[in-house]
């Protein structure tokens, strides 16, 4: 006859149809009065009671465990799927793009409650062979969210990515800036392309490309006017972008800039030219700067008619430059004709003046002049 389990103990059964053995125990009753209990199985009495200890022990200490098929692919895959509602289409299939390439391949296999700091940390340094610092950072931000998402789901106890710091990675392309007699040039080469109103006023004004592609000509003032009091100049409102929802990058991004005479020169012609090739069709959108159809100018197709122009200016290699470096070169230009950089960060709409030094730290000009300019004059010799 079989000796009867203590109370306390949980039952212990064959299940036939797994093949396994399952070991059960009440641990608790919801509100509700519904009994809680909790299930293990393995393939020996063992085995399965060892299983359930592990189970019990970690809701009384209340902690949540993973079940033990969910892995680092799962968790990845249901936040690409769940976790980013609202995103901006591009950043979805940017992630998707990392996670399948960077993440997946090489933890995916990994039960989530098996996942150590170590195998993170691992993982971070082999891809530090081959990434940028900065792709670091994206790759593991994407399985930090990923496992939290999952922590708060009751798959994995704790997150161990937070334990885990970014290793550096190789060096990426360095931002550059054109050099003003560089800067001439660009705009010799882009005289009469189509892209010319676009690097002028991305060049002088030093909005960014995608405030550019979603600027519409309800924003853009060239008359001013003169007899307001303070006189109010030819200016552009720098309030949108192609960014989900349409806004700018950040707060202080939201901005009103004068405009150069120059820039309003080339805009005026511009809209000259706009009328000519697109009729009446041309206010259907709005934009200033459209495609020949008047719809909305693609990234990819502002890079490639920009190195087209680069490609035609003298002593200019096309392949490395890209049209942000515009912006880079209107902080440059600034910077060393005494520009303060309070001013200067406040122009390409930065929420700080730290921003810009860590940004274009390399065109910031790096010689203080003011206190020996001052010394000079108190101590003349």
């Amino acid at each position: 006859m079989t000796k009867r389990r203590s109370r306390g103990d949980g039952g212990l059964h064959w299940d036939e149809d797994r093949q396994r053995w399952i070991a059960s125990l009440t641990v608790g009753y919801t509100p509700a009065g519904k009994r809680i209990v909790k299930k293990a199985s393995g393939k020996t009495k063992t085995a399965a009671k060892d299983k359930l200890k592990e189970i019990v022990r970690d809701y009384e200490d209340g902690l949540a465990i993973a079940p033990g098929d969910y892995t680092v692919e799962r968790a990845v895959n249901d936040w690409l799927a769940y976790g980013l509602n609202g995103r901006d289409p591009g950043t979805v299939e940017s992630y998707t793009i990392l996670c399948r390439k960077h993440v997946v391949p090489a933890l995916g296999k990994r039960k989530l409650r098996d996942l150590s700091a170590e195998d993170v940390d691992r993982w971070l340094a082999d891809k530090a062979k081959t990434l940028s610092t900065r792709t670091l950072q994206i790759i593991r931000s994407c399985l930090n969210r990923a496992l939290k998402r999952a922590m708060a789901r009751d798959k994995v106890k704790r997150n161990v990515v937070e334990l885990c710091s970014v290793p550096v990675g190789k060096a990426g392309r360095p931002s550059k800036a054109l050099t003003f007699a560089q800067a001439d040039a660009v705009l010799k080469a882009a005289d009469g392309t189509r892209l010319y109103a676009y690097i002028v006023v991305s060049l002088l004004t030093g909005a960014r490309t995608e405030e550019l592609r979603a600027l519409t000509w309800d924003h853009v003032d060239l008359e001013g006017d003169p007899k307001a009091v303070p006189p109010v100049p030819p200016h552009v409102a720098v309030w949108r972008s192609v960014r989900a929802g349409g806004d700018t990058k950040t707060q202080k991004s939201r901005r009103t800039l004068a405009l150069p005479r120059r820039c309003v020169e080339v805009l005026r012609q511009h809209r000259e030219d706009q009328r000519r090739e697109q009729g009446d069709s041309w206010t259907t959108g709005g934009l200033v700067f459209a495609s020949s159809a008047g719809t909305e100018l693609d990234a990819s197709n502002v890079r490639r008619a920009f190195r087209v122009v680069i490609r035609d200016a003298q002593g200019l290699n096309p392949a490395e430059w890209t049209p942000r470096e515009l912006r880079h070169s209107f902080v440059s230009l600034l910077s060393d004709n005494g520009i303060p950089l309070e001013e200067i960060s406040r122009l390409v709409g930065h929420s700080s003046t730290a921003v810009t030094e860590v940004v274009y730290r390399k065109q910031i000009r790096p010689v203080l002049q003011s206190g020996a300019v001052a010394m000079d004059r108190i101590f003349e010799i």
